[in-house]
């Protein structure tokens, strides 16, 4: 080990040398994450606010939006074939570019009336999703490459907790602005505090996307196959199948939940999503050490025994209780769902346990993102019918019935599954 290598291990927080190898450079990823958490607080802070209260998006209209934004993850396989020869570190970088162009198009949309369309938005809104589905699986496993070999699920979890650290940061600015805005006469439909917040996370992204395009090339250089499926990942597809189906009502139609149905403004929307990311900051870590210890089949069955519950709540809240509680139980229940899902990333370490190298991650992680988005984006484009004719508690049944086969499916992974090379 060379003396500039030593220092710089010296100078690492005790965690993070705990965590990753000596010879990773974590510091421009993690920034970039840190950068990207913060912008996209911002948007994801304004979101359901911005397409229910400015652009008139009804819950029908919302499905059919979420149709189209959830398309470049069914679609990710022929994306990600276009840069198979990639690094994983390059393809991030491009996944970030695209994101800040996206970010760069929301805001034009909420400053020029010839963009504030609902087909330009949903335009730019596909643009951001496309870029956000490039990094989804590199993300993971650049954070488990560098990481040392039995800390890849506390690696996962660090650098989850990173992002949700920025995403706190972003939804605490939207809090502030609309409540500062609120008490100089703006009200929550003035299209002013939304362009202040689109600025913002343009500006972050695109910083992201600078301090991203500084990595060095991690050591997943192989070359990925164009498509990958393999037998023994089944199980994995089909968990994703499920998966896809129950997330996409919560990701959709959950927001609307509290923004139709009880008046939820972008200020309470941002508050509940930095107490979302509160929590996943905190919870992430443990979550991963969790997985480490007990195994990632009795956290994926767990978390969707617990996921009933949640969906039942959302869809008959109302029915239940008074308004107001009714109000508290639903925004208790928004939080809870965040960090249940935070055990998604389970399924990585299932991948990465019976994968024969990090090549084969890599691609079976992205084709399970296109596998539960066949399935997400039909539902979206169901659930806002649904949510049309029969109302939110059916919606949410259906998913609750979904969490119920997602548990007795996990429950058939086997140990002996694992690769032992």
């Amino acid at each position: 080990m060379t003396t500039d290598s030593r220092t710089k291990k010296q100078h690492r927080p005790r965690f993070i040398g705990n965590t990753y190898r000596p010879d990773a450079k974590v510091g421009r990823f993690l920034s970039a994450l840190v950068l990207f958490g913060v912008s996209y607080g911002l948007y994801r802070g304004i979101q359901d606010n911005y397409l229910a209260e400015i652009i008139h998006i009804t819950p029908f209209e919302r499905g059919i939006v979420e149709f189209f934004r959830e398309t470049p993850g069914l679609l990710l396989i022929l994306i990600l074939a276009l840069m198979y020869r990639f690094a994983d570190s390059k393809v991030f970088k491009i996944g970030v570019a695209i994101m800040a162009g996206g970010t760069v198009g929301l805001l034009l949309s909420s400053m020029s009336p010839l963009f504030m369309t609902k087909i330009f938005v949903v335009i730019f809104m596909v643009l951001f999703s496309t870029g956000e589905h490039i990094i989804m699986p590199v993300r993971a496993t650049i954070a488990m490459d560098i990481a040392k070999k039995e800390k890849t699920g506390a690696s996962l979890g660090l650098s989850n907790s990173i992002s949700q650290f920025g995403n706190i940061a972003g939804f605490i600015f939207v809090t502030v602005i609309f409540f500062l805005l609120g008490k100089i006469g703006f009200n929550r439909t003035d299209i002013f505090g939304y362009r202040i917040v689109f600025g913002a996370s343009a500006a972050l992204m695109t910083t992201a996307a600078l301090v991203a395009a500084a990595l060095r090339e991690t050591t997943l250089k192989a070359e990925r196959r164009r498509f990958y499926f393999a037998k023994k990942f089944y199980k994995f597809y089909m968990l994703e199948v499920f998966y896809g189906a129950r997330k996409q009502i919560f990701l959709t139609f959950a927001p609307y939940v509290l923004i139709l149905q009880y008046g939820a403004d972008p200020s309470i929307m941002s508050i509940l999503y930095a107490i979302c990311a509160g929590f996943g900051m905190l919870c992430s870590p443990l979550i991963g050490r969790i997985i480490d210890k007990v195994g990632y089949k009795a956290v994926m069955v767990a978390d969707t025994l617990i996921l009933i519950v949640v969906c039942l709540l959302y869809g008959f809240a109302h029915r239940l209780f008074p308004h107001n509680i009714a109000f508290f139980v639903v925004c208790c229940n928004f939080v809870l769902d965040s960090i249940i899902s935070i055990a998604s990333m389970a399924s990585n370490i299932y991948v990465q346990r019976i994968a024969a190298n990090q090549e084969e991650i890599t691609s079976t992680l992205s084709t399970g993102i296109s596998v539960n988005h066949i399935i997400s984006i039909f539902i979206a484009l169901m659930g806002g019918w649904i949510w049309k004719v029969t109302g939110i508690g059916v919606l949410f049944s259906l998913s609750a019935f979904l969490g119920l086969l997602n548990s007795i499916y996990a429950a058939t992974i086997k140990k002996d599954e694992e690769y032992s090379g």
